[in-house]
Parts: C-alpha cells; sequence; structure tokens
C-alpha cells in the first residue's frame, strides 16, 4: 500500500503536472522552431506573442460569461479561442508586414532579425499591458477537477488522494490534437511538404516554383495557432500575467534547441525533457521516500535538490550543456 500512496505522490506532484507543462512549452517551441527553420530567425517575442493571444482569449471569455454564454463543466475560453486565432494571426501578418519583411527582402542576416524581435517583443508587452494590465487575471470556469482527492481517498482507502485538475487534461489533450494535425499537414500535403522544402533549401525550393509569400504567410498562421492555443491552455492551467510569459521565453527556446531547433517533433519531445527535468528537480521527495523506505532511514531534510524558485536554472543549465556538448539538439536540428 505504501508503494501505492508513493505513486500517487508522483502522478499528482510531477506526472500529471509535467504532461499538462510539458504541452504547453511543446507548442511554444514548436512555434519557435517552425520560425527559426522557414523564416531563418530567433523571434524573442514568442512568449509576448503567446500573451497577446491569451490576453484576446481572456477578453472575449470575460464577454461570453458576461452574455452567459458557457459550455457548462468546460472552460468558456474553449469558445474564445478560435477568435483569439484569428485577432493572433492578423497580428503576426500585420507585425511580419510592416516589420520583419522589410529586413526579409533586404536579405538582412538572422542576428539582425533577431534582434528586430526583441522591438517587437517589447512593442507586444506595452499593448498586453495597457489593455488588460500588469496583474494577474484568472479567467478559469467550468467544473475544476475531473478527480478529487477526498473522493479518491474515500473510494479507495489510501492515504493519498489522486487529484486531476480539467486544465490538465484538456491542455493535454488538446495539445495532441494539434500537434498530430500539424504533422499530418507538414508531411502529407503539398503546402507541408513545400514548407518543409523551403526550410531544408531556400534557392532548390525557389527554383522548383515554390511559392515563397505563401509559405511565409502559411508559417504565421500556424505560428498564430500554436501562440494563442499554448498561451490560453497556460493561463487556463496557472494564471493570465505578462511578465510570466516573458519569463517562459527561456523554458520555451531550451525546449526547441534541446529537441533540435528547425525539427518540430524534436521541439514538441523538448517540452516535455525541460518541463520534466524542472518538475523533478524541484520537487521534495521528503514524502516519497518515507513511504518507500524503511522507518529507520526515513529521511529528515526535504530532500530537494533545487528551490521552485529556481526551475529557470534547471532551463538554463540544460540549454548550456546542450549547446556546448550537443548544439544540433537530440534530433538534429539546424546548429546555432
Amino acid at each position: 500500500m505504501d508503494f501505492l500512496n508513493a505513486f500517487l505522490l508522483l502522478l499528482n506532484y510531477i506526472i500529471v503536472p509535467a504532461l499538462s507543462y510539458g504541452s504547453q512549452l511543446a507548442l511554444g517551441a514548436i512555434f519557435v522552431t517552425l520560425i527559426y527553420g522557414i523564416l531563418r530567425f530567433a523571434n524573442f517575442a514568442t512568449g509576448d506573442m503567446m500573451s497577446f493571444g491569451t490576453m484576446v482569449t481572456i477578453l472575449f471569455t470575460w464577454y461570453f460569461q458576461s452574455i452567459g454564454l458557457n459550455l457548462g463543466f468546460l472552460p468558456t475560453a474553449l469558445l474564445a479561442i478560435p477568435i483569439a486565432i484569428i485577432f493572433m494571426i492578423l497580428y503576426m501578418l500585420t507585425i511580419d508586414k510592416v516589420v520583419f519583411s522589410y529586413y526579409r527582402i533586404k536579405k538582412s542576416p538572422p542576428v539582425v532579425l533577431a534582434m528586430v524581435s526583441i522591438g517587437v517583443m517589447f512593442v507586444t508587452q506595452a499593448v498586453v499591458r495597457i489593455i488588460i494590465g500588469p496583474f494577474d487575471r484568472r479567467f478559469f470556469d467550468g467544473e475544476k477537477f475531473i478527480i478529487k482527492a477526498t473522493e479518491f481517498k474515500e473510494m479507495t482507502g489510501l492515504n493519498e488522494g489522486l487529484t486531476i485538475k480539467s486544465t490538465q487534461i484538456i491542455t493535454i489533450i488538446l495539445t495532441i490534437v494539434v500537434v498530430s494535425i500539424l504533422f499530418w499537414f507538414l508531411n502529407k500535403t503539398r503546402t507541408g511538404k513545400s514548407m518543409r522544402a523551403y526550410s531544408d533549401n531556400e534557392d532548390l525550393a525557389l527554383l522548383s516554383g515554390i511559392d515563397p509569400k505563401k509559405v511565409v504567410l502559411i508559417t504565421w498562421i500556424i505560428a498564430g495557432v500554436l501562440a494563442t492555443i499554448g498561451g490560453a491552455l497556460y493561463g487556463l492551467d496557472k494564471s493570465f500575467k505578462p511578465f510570466t510569459y516573458f519569463n517562459n521565453m527561456l523554458p520555451i527556446f531550451a525546449a526547441a534547441i534541446v529537441g533540435g531547433i528547425g525539427n518540430p517533433f524534436g521541439a514538441f519531445l523538448g517540452g516535455y525533457v525541460i518541463a520534466f527535468s524542472e518538475v523533478l528537480i524541484t520537487y521534495a521527495y521528503k514524502k516519497f521516500f518515507t513511504y518507500i523506505l524503511p522507518e529507520t532511514l526515513e529521511p529528515d531534510s526535504l530532500m530537494q535538490l533545487l528551490s521552485t524558485d529556481y526551475k529557470f536554472a534547471v532551463s538554463f543549465s540544460i540549454l548550456v550543456i546542450v549547446l556546448l556538448f550537443r548544439p544540433s539538439g537530440i534530433f538534429k536540428g539546424k546548429v546555432l
């Protein structure tokens, strides 16, 4: 029984949260890797673009709630996400037309585009904070838990309960659906194959008759979908605060680079590598070892490698190690 309690601890505090957090990072990392692989620059505005999409989701969620429109036990934000995706795509295409296209036509080096994206980052931050403010915003409604700890304890008679939030399951399922559709699109459709060809060899793709404007357009559309869904799911699962999304840029970039930047599947897996690393290293294992070890060997300390305050240090350390020893990532991507 003690081993079951120990497993439930891991399920509650490591496995399910890391799967949910990893799904959110995976969507952001795929966004980063698509922009880098096809448009050939590191987009440092990724976190704030996700923040923009989440802001629009929140505004429409509040509107739907005010008129009594909801999805019952599911969060109303799921109704708002499709509308927010449209706004996000329009915003991205506007930014590309006004800013990035100029440097792309001039054939500016990637470092210039990366620096320009920092400017876009600050502008997007300002827009979000002016419209919705810098404070925490919670917009979740519907049924909060699928499984509650107290009910699970009563049902099983175990010391540890199992708690699974609806937002965690929604995040995992929606990520699997979105990523599956994306991989099918990239591998099976003519447009997707054109995008991959353009990413592999731009000159050869142009000689083959591939329209670069169409490739750029589709890339930003996909990026808009990923940014909005990833950002909204993160906000639903935790809360929305613009500065938090700026901070998330580090684990998102770490996930993209660990998986192999320019490789969407690698970015997807990289999200889970970073999420599990952060959660595993910052979790306090005292109670876990109390269940599985004899009483004489029970630990007195928290058995925690790092405080949760240092979780971004885990992402940064992994990022540095990968760049030093395997810059192409787990799955070979483009070397930075």
